[in-house]
């Protein structure tokens, strides 16, 4: 229990075997039932807790694969590059070019964020805007706020307007992407990000043509996979 030569290597070895611990799991490997002890000893080296299940879980700050949302999950529980629930929600909807709406941000988040987005416009951190009959969260900045209404609209009109059947190759671009590129059906921004990355140009608009065509929704898993369609 003496620290003075630096950190436990009790708390490594814990999380080696255990990637994501609470706090009882910290107690029996420390020998104590001091939160206080705990709390002194999680301090000495760099961890992380978790922004899911009211912060309860704890891992450290090497541990965790982010990925382009600065997102990890381990087995449902959620961390994040920004920390807290809070600031996880502020960070997505000021680097979102479109804004975020509440279904989007709880796609992402995977729990509900009713209270952290009424919390931070209250604090003006935040604004909202009515767009296309849903409440749209972004910057409370005035000049980002209208660069991420005006993208939004665009492509709600982009959606809206009349469009040719998507070639075979998007189509099957955007079911592979959204199939491999989270544990459930990624969201449509994100599979448009890696698939530009990949160097195919493949707007949100589209990707969402794909899973209306196919039923399928953001965040959830599908009890088959879709049938992918041969190149015409």
């Amino acid at each position: 229990m003496d620290s003075k030569n630096g950190p436990s290597p009790v708390l490594y070895e814990l999380f080696r075997r255990r990637r994501v611990v609470d706090l009882s799991d910290l107690m029996g490997a420390l020998r104590t039932r001091s939160r206080m002890t705990v709390f002194r000893r999680l301090r000495e080296v760099s961890y992380l807790s978790s922004f899911t299940h009211t912060g309860r879980y704890y891992t450290l700050a090497g541990v965790p694969d982010f990925d382009e949302h600065g997102l990890w999950f381990h087995q449902g529980i959620g961390f994040s590059r920004s920390g807290t629930l809070k600031e996880t929600v502020a960070v997505l909807v000021e680097a979102a070019e479109a804004g975020r709406t509440h279904s989007e941000l709880e796609s992402l988040v995977r729990v509900r964020v009713h209270n952290a987005l009424l919390g931070l416009v209250e604090e003006a951190r935040l604004t909202r805007e009515v767009v296309g009959r849903l409440y749209l969260y972004a910057s409370a900045e005035a000049g980002r706020f209208a660069e991420q209404v005006a993208r939004r609209r665009a492509l709600l009109a982009e959606a809206t307007s009349p469009a040719p059947p998507l070639p075979a190759e998007v189509v099957i671009a955007v079911l592979v992407e959204a199939l491999h590129a989270s544990e459930g059906l990624a969201p449509s921004s994100v599979v448009a990000a890696r698939l530009s990355a990949h160097g195919h140009h493949v707007t949100e608009v589209q990707v969402e043509r794909v899973y209306t065509e196919y039923d399928l929704v953001p965040g959830k898993k599908t009890a088959e996979p879709p049938s992918i369609p041969s190149p015409s």
